[in-house]
């Protein structure tokens, strides 16, 4: 009985295929945006969620001056090189702790030149941050304590200035100084925001406070705590420490900020998944309205077909059966758009994986959700239409001209 009622459903809308195209359209568009605006959004956490880990694992940022609140302070105290030793000495959990200061300059080599970074730090900034060598090697101790002119270099400042060519033990100039290529770090290309992570360069943190500063401030302090530590836990006794040494009384306001990336994380990912299921939602109303221009075409085909009607419900056919009838048909023309709908969203969430440069992500349950959805929407919307039909008086129906 079903199959049969599928098979006669399926033949009338064939008669007007423009029409059913068109009519299909509507769900197909909503569907098709549902799976692509989700999967889009996916990736673009999973990019992110792939960026923050590259950068390295319970990772916090030190940083002078409290940024938030009423008392805010956009600037605090630098920190002193002993902070960083009562950190790593008195603090339960922390893997590293590293010295960061920066300046943006024009890193020279022969005629080649390139806009970079400066970074003044210690080997523990590459523990912190995750990053291996691709060549050469870490600075010595003897380098880090006397504040030799050495450097390693990103991959980003190797391609430009050397090509091809080896850089180790090449000298180039920054600015006023110049230092000698030790080693390369290994290649993190592009973040999700569009920066290149290896357009930079890392020196003693005493050369550059020697050579750039003229001081021993510390500008920002890098700590990574162990794998399975409670970032949040260390993030809190840090802030303790800190207090103590920087002789902060009780119920005054921090001048300084402890930044715990998971709470970063976190909150992006708060905010993706908020935009997703936004986004999301948006999408679903052209559902709807593909609904609608289907309750819209199956009254006029029951306008259309009275007389088909009168004749089926005159030789005997029941009403159960004409609801049925045109039942299947609103169905099969919501099925046909969510189907097609799948194909077109998944084409559309590759092609803009591919464009925005993020991993693609087409959740199944979500593909599911969507078409449920849309046959849902056929059996709604198509209820009225065929209900209508259902209902004629067949003595009516044969006088409907």
């Amino acid at each position: 009985m079903i199959w049969t009622t599928f098979r006669i459903a399926v033949r009338q809308l064939s008669r007007n295929l423009v029409r059913t195209g068109l009519t299909s359209l509507g769900v197909l568009i909503g569907v098709a945006a549902v799976i692509a605006m989700v999967s889009i959004g996916q990736g673009a956490r999973q990019a992110i969620n792939d960026d923050l880990a590259s950068i390295g694992q319970n990772l916090l940022f030190v940083v002078p001056g409290s940024g938030r609140g009423p008392g805010a302070q956009a600037t605090g105290r630098p920190f002193r090189e002993k902070d960083l030793e009562a950190i790593l000495q008195e603090v339960v959990g922390v893997a590293a702790v590293a010295p960061s200061d920066q300046q943006p300059g024009t890193a020279v080599f022969e005629e080649l030149s390139f806009s970079t970074t400066l970074t003044g730090t210690t080997n523990a900034y590459l523990d912190a941050m995750a990053w291996e060598l691709a060549d050469g090697r870490r600075f010595e101790e003897g380098e880090v304590v006397t504040g030799s002119d050495v450097c390693i270099a990103g991959e980003t400042v190797v391609e430009e200035l050397f090509g091809d060519a080896s850089p180790l033990g090449a000298t180039i100039r920054f600015g006023e100084l110049t230092c000698r290529i030790v080693g390369v770090l290994e290649p993190k290309g592009q973040n999700s925001f569009g920066q290149d992570q290896d357009n930079l360069l890392l020196m003693p943190v005493r050369t550059f406070q020697r050579r750039l500063r003229g001081h021993r401030d510390v500008a920002m302090i890098i700590v990574s705590a162990h794998d399975g530590v409670d970032s949040s836990r260390v993030q809190e006794d840090i802030e303790r420490l800190m207090r103590q040494r920087r002789h902060i009384r009780e119920g005054a306001d921090d001048d300084f900020s402890v930044r715990d990336m998971a709470e970063v994380l976190s909150m992006l990912d708060g905010v993706a998944t908020i935009l997703t299921g936004f986004l999301a939602a948006v999408a679903a109303v052209s559902l709807l309205v593909g609904g609608i221009g289907i309750m819209n075409i199956m009254l006029v085909s029951v306008t259309e077909r009275t007389r088909e009607i009168g004749i089926r419900l005159a030789v005997g056919a029941l009403a159960r059966d004409v609801l049925l009838q045109f039942l299947m048909e609103s169905m099969v023309l919501s099925g046909l758009g969510g189907l097609l709908g799948i194909v077109v969203g998944i084409l559309v969430a590759w092609g803009a994986s591919a464009a925005l440069d993020i991993p693609l992500m087409v959740d199944p349950v979500t593909v599911v959700l969507a078409f449920a959805f849309s046959a849902l929407i056929g059996v709604v919307f198509g209820f009225f239409p065929a209900r209508r039909a259902a209902r004629l008086r067949p003595i009516d129906a044969l006088r409907h001209e």
